[in-house]
């Protein structure tokens, strides 16, 4: 049975063989107890977070330098996403979705009977955001565009003259945009946030993927005060409240937010140079460099679609990437260089090795 509402990348992340060498991942490392000081302390059953923790929203509000009434808590970046679509949507509109794109990002508005209406983000262009493609894509009943940034796939970055530019097609048409930022934290410097362009915008994010804390589903909604009511008001029918004793972990993690930061940007320092040297050093492998994020997109040269080499590669040397047709992109495949770095570096030699084959074969 085929649904309106099916997200095909989920379904085939859960399902998926393990793999020894796993690049298909695109969360930050996981953090142990030790990496949070104080974690085993702060845990406690009770306590009062009927619209979210308090002591989390005034965190989360400081984090944004916005008042806490601005903040909304949400189960990771993808309830977040869910909350704004099930609090903006309404059966019948149209939402923008960039492509390629995270299907999720698709199947949250349809799910709620809204109409999804893709605008394209090029290999030529390195994947910026073109308001051009968006005003050409946007109908009469547009409600929402979707922005991610750094984009996922690709870890490119919009840039502040697109975001203001795609914030005045909206309010034109008085619609939103919503700007996922999940991996925006992975950027050395300061970048700042769209939630900061005006109340056209919407910001989701989480501690997931740039800290190694997905398993705290610690999310959130930045917006307009009147905004911020509306979701509140969706997530009573959705999930109620969050989890008191992620939320509390939540609080502690904002506390040493500073040593996370360091924590995971070592780390994506370390391997994204390896993976920028590696690909390189491949002159069959077509991408461009990430701006941000824990991700990169390559493309194989004369390969229309990269699902049979994924398998082969899987099935053949115990390593994963994600085949890019998840994304609408099917010359491509995602490579995540977030775990650790010994994976990583023999993971490339076997994709390097996986290669080697597919152009033996194709000579033969």
């Amino acid at each position: 049975m085929t649904l309106r509402f099916h997200a095909p990348y989920m379904e085939w992340a859960k399902t998926r063989p393990a793999a020894r060498f796993d690049l298909a991942i695109s969360n930050v490392l996981a953090c142990t107890l030790e990496d949070l000081p104080g974690a085993a302390t702060a845990l406690e059953l009770t306590g009062r977070n009927d619209n979210g923790y308090a002591p989390l929203l005034e965190a989360i509000g400081r984090r944004y330098r916005m008042p806490a009434s601005q903040v909304t808590t949400a189960q990771g970046a993808s309830g977040a996403n869910f909350l704004v679509c099930a609090a903006l949507l309404s059966p019948g509109d149209d939402v923008l979705v960039e492509r390629p794109g995270y299907d999720p990002l698709m199947g949250a508005p349809r799910l709620l009977g809204a109409n999804t209406v893709r605008y394209d983000r090029t290999f030529d262009d390195r994947f910026a955001l073109d308001p051009a493609r968006i005003a050409a894509a946007m109908t009469p009943r547009t409600k929402l565009i979707v922005v991610t940034s750094p984009h996922n796939p690709t870890g490119a970055l919009a840039s502040q003259s697109a975001l203001l530019e795609v914030g005045r097609l909206a309010d034109a048409q008085r619609a939103h945009v919503l700007v996922d930022e999940v991996y925006l934290d992975t950027i050395s410097g300061e970048v700042p946030t769209a939630a900061l362009n005006g109340d056209t915008f919407i910001v989701t994010s989480s501690l997931t993927k740039s800290y190694g804390l997905a398993a705290l589903r610690c999310g959130w909604v930045l917006s307009s005060t009147d905004v911020a009511a509306r979701l509140r008001r969706a997530r009573d029918v959705i999930d109620g409240t969050g989890s008191i004793v992620a939320e509390r972990l939540g609080v502690l993690a904002f506390e040493h937010l500073e040593a996370l930061t360091a924590r995971a940007r070592a780390l994506l320092a370390t391997n994204s140079a390896i993976v920028n040297a590696f690909l390189a050093g491949r002159p069959e492998l077509e991408y461009v460099t990430p701006e941000g994020g824990t991700v990169v997109f390559p493309r194989i040269k004369g390969v229309a679609d990269t699902s049979r080499f994924a398998e082969r590669l899987l099935a053949e040397h115990d390593t994963a990437i994600v085949p890019g047709r998840f994304f609408d992109a099917p010359s491509h495949f995602r490579l995540g260089f977030s775990g650790p770095t010994e994976v990583l570096t023999e993971g490339l030699t076997r994709v390097a090795r996986a290669v080697d084959e597919l152009q033996t074969r194709a000579r033969c």
